[in-house]
């Protein structure tokens, strides 16, 4: 039960929570929701595909109004992260919703676009580009400027991943994106630790989603090959 209780003050604002390519609702973003509810955690779930941030609160247990207003404690939100205004209309929607800015923030949208480097198109770059690292960097910065200006601590969670750090054959784009995650992510935390925000990125293994089940098999392979077995998660 105690463990339960450890987040029963915290607001928690999930992007990436809906659909496979971007979301709270799918894949990582929604197993992270449905464990900082279990927390005690009130849940702002957003996502590209906002019926699917929908589907995302139905699975907390005190499920949102349609429009986004909690009846319960959790209630879904739909926004592309990769645009500056959407990102700070995100911000202050949860706050006019739930009263007060999230103090817990995980940016999780992501999408893959995967090809080699000899032949990526630059509009495959740019938005993956877009959605993962500056989609990331604009939730951040929102729900950083939020937290300052309430005066509130925090902490902010960005989901990297492990080929951010070693690279990945047909993946520059992702890589590229998930290494910039890395170092916006630490910088921020050097910036923000004194206004009493944590910042820290986690860097997942090959996880089996809906965005990697999109993933050319050759790549697929190439990325199990470097998890030791038994450690490929679900």
């Amino acid at each position: 039960m105690a463990s339960q209780l450890r987040l029963r003050s915290a607001l928690a604002l999930v992007t990436g929570s809906g659909v496979p390519s971007q979301g709270a609702g799918s894949g990582i973003g929604r197993a992270i929701s449905v464990r900082l509810a279990a927390e005690g955690a009130a849940v702002a779930a957003c996502d590209l595909d906002g019926a699917a941030a929908q589907d995302t609160v139905r699975l907390l247990g005190s499920p949102g109004s349609e429009d986004g207003a909690p009846r319960g404690k959790h209630a879904a939100f739909q926004a592309d992260v990769s645009q500056g205004p959407a990102a700070r209309r995100l911000l202050e929607e949860v706050q006019a919703c739930f009263s007060r800015p999230p103090s817990v923030v995980v940016s999780c949208a992501g999408i893959t676009r995967d090809e080699f480097l000899l032949h990526m198109s630059e509009e495959d770059w740019d938005r993956v580009i877009a959605v993962n690292l500056k989609g990331t960097f604009l939730v951040t910065q929102a729900a950083a400027q939020a937290l300052v200006s309430s005066g509130g601590r925090g902490s902010i969670i960005n989901i990297s991943s492990i080929i951010g750090k070693v690279g990945n054959i047909g993946q520059t784009n992702y890589a590229s994106s998930k290494a910039g995650v890395i170092g916006l992510t630490q910088t921020a935390a050097r910036e923000l630790g004194r206004h009493g925000i944590r910042c820290n990125s986690v860097l997942p293994g090959f996880i089996a989603t809906p965005m990697t089940q999109k993933m050319p098999e050759k790549v697929k392979d190439k990325v199990t090959a470097m998890i030791p077995l038994g450690h490929m998660g679900d």
